[in-house]
């Protein structure tokens, strides 16, 4: 199965994010679903000969999640963002927000994800890594924030704070309360 980036174009305009900034981290995600797609054509292609034993095999099974988390993590992104007024924050989610906003001016790059830990029930803000490195099993992204550089310097240099706070004013929270009402309805057996 083939997968098609999605368009994040009405977001062009977004307070805080340049046109330029935007549009080359929607080429960012394109590539990263056009080489999801490459890499499980490569893993088909080896699967059908008879080719996996080797270090090729192996490689291509563990560049697919950083392929893949890469795609994902992208709409998370885009997806839980909006131009206009941001509706009010929650409840559920007020006390969860001051560690997520500390964790992302953290001096590291990678991801700050809420989660929903549905074995627990509880929220659990996350800090990932690399795209492959750092997610918690089983548990539901919520609010995603991208915090590598090329989500920010363009437009905010080394003021990641500039950044976050622009972000904070434009997380769509009927997008992350969406999620967190699927979310709970997940049942770990």
């Amino acid at each position: 199965m083939a997968y098609e980036a999605k368009n994040f174009d009405h977001l062009i305009g977004l307070d805080g994010f340049s046109e330029t900034l935007l549009k080359n981290h929607f080429t960012l995600y394109q590539g990263y679903v056009k080489n999801t797609n490459a890499t499980q054509e490569a893993i088909a292609s080896m699967l059908a000969e008879g080719k996996t034993v080797g270090p090729e095999f192996v490689s291509l099974k563990q560049r697919l999640g950083w392929e893949w988390n890469g795609m994902r993590l992208h709409e998370f992104y885009f997806e839980n963002l909006k131009k206009g007024e941001s509706s009010p924050i929650p409840t559920d989610f007020e006390n969860m927000l001051a560690e997520f906003k500390v964790m992302a001016v953290m001096r590291a790059i990678g991801w700050v994800i809420m989660a929903w830990d549905p074995i627990e029930k509880q929220l659990i803000n996350v800090w990932i890594t690399e795209h492959d490195t750092g997610h918690l099993v089983g548990c539901t992204p919520l609010l995603v924030l991208d915090v590598f550089e090329h989500a920010y310097m363009t437009d905010h240099g080394l003021k990641r704070a500039d950044y976050i706070e622009a972000f904070m004013k434009a997380i769509d929270w009927e997008v992350v309360t969406a999620r967190f009402s699927t979310a709970k309805k997940i049942q770990i057996i």
